[in-house]
């Protein structure tokens, strides 16, 4: 099961592949974009399908920075003041934080001002996809340093302006809390994918969770809307593209993905970058930086010991750490 797409702009994505009858799955929207969810035992599909999208819609009015009656959105208005927030919101925060760290503040929550100046100002399936040149030029990030999040008090300030934007590391915590949420409630195998971020938990099938990885319009070619397989047990798997969230503006081409200095589109060698982890927060944090790295980013990911695959304009494949040819 896998969203549609034109063969002609596909954008990187994954997608268990329906080759495997034994699994029970449903296709859904969130977050702006497709999710899906599968589990192991078939009468387990419809309350882990309660569970999920009662999970979500809680991540989302925690964390959407689109949203006016959400915590995020909250703590904009505060204008510099603390405010207190939920242990889920706390949670999702720190997770932004650990991946600026994790990537010396490449991949920055610190963002939202930089994505409100280049368009992305609301949900993705509202912003329109051309439009006039920019008024103004791009912001930078404020920086990641400048969020002060207390965890034991559960209270988060930020500078007055500062907007966050947790999109991509929600999202993969999402998965990841969920699919935990449905393996432990529903006693099941479980795989939950965002948009391309996918997190499994619970007892796999017996050959592992069969992933295609699609990359590009060269591999939708190929092989007929999918791309290469590979088999997960455990842990997390995520794609990062350009591609995906693109618009125009005047004669600019931009996309979602920002470098935090600039506040510019990342200009980037690789047209998708697929990682394999721990969490799909690692693999999405990892995937996000390599985009933004450009050429360096193999040799930041082999020596980080993690399976990757990235695809360059042109079709042609770079993998790190041991992933399977």
């Amino acid at each position: 099961m896998t969203a549609s797409t034109d063969s002609r702009t596909c954008p990187p994505i994954l997608a268990v592949r329906p080759s495997a009858p034994q699994l029970a799955g449903r296709a859904f929207t969130v977050f702006g974009t497709f999710g899906s969810l599968f589990v192991t035992r078939t009468a387990a599909l419809g309350p882990a399908y309660r569970l999920v999208t009662a999970r979500l819609s809680e991540i989302d009015l925690a964390c959407s920075r689109f949203r006016p009656d959400s915590e995020l959105s909250a703590v904009h208005r505060a204008a510099g003041r603390a405010v207190s927030i939920s242990p889920l919101l706390v949670t999702a925060v720190a997770a932004g934080l650990r991946a600026a760290a994790a990537t010396d503040g490449d991949v920055d929550p610190t963002c939202g001002s930089s994505l409100i100046r280049l368009g992305y100002d609301r949900d993705f399936a509202l912003v329109s996809r051309a439009g006039q040149a920019l008024a103004a030029a791009p912001v930078p990030a404020a920086g990641w340093r400048h969020v002060e999040l207390d965890a034991v008090r559960g209270t988060l300030r930020l500078p007055a302006g500062v907007r966050l934007d947790l999109g991509a590391t929600a999202k993969a915590l999402a998965a990841d809390m969920t699919a935990a949420l449905v393996a432990a409630e529903c006693d099941t195998g479980a795989l939950v994918n965002l948009g391309g971020d996918i997190a499994v938990a619970g007892p796999p099938p017996e050959s592992g969770w069969p992933v295609g990885v699609a990359a590009g319009p060269h591999d939708t070619v190929r092989v007929g809307g999918y791309g290469p397989v590979v088999g997960i047990w455990d842990g997390g798997i995520a794609t990062s593209s350009p591609l995906v969230r693109s618009w125009q503006r005047g004669s600019q081409r931009l996309h979602h993905i920002v470098v935090p200095a600039t506040g510019r589109p990342a200009s980037t060698c690789w047209s998708a970058v697929t990682v394999a982890a721990a969490s799909c927060v690692d693999a999405n944090t990892a995937s996000t930086a390599a985009i933004i790295r450009s050429g360096s980013a193999p040799a930041w990911l082999s020596d980080l010991g993690l399976p990757a695959r990235l695809v360059r304009p042109d079709g042609s494949v770079v993998t790190t750490g041991g992933w399977p040819q």
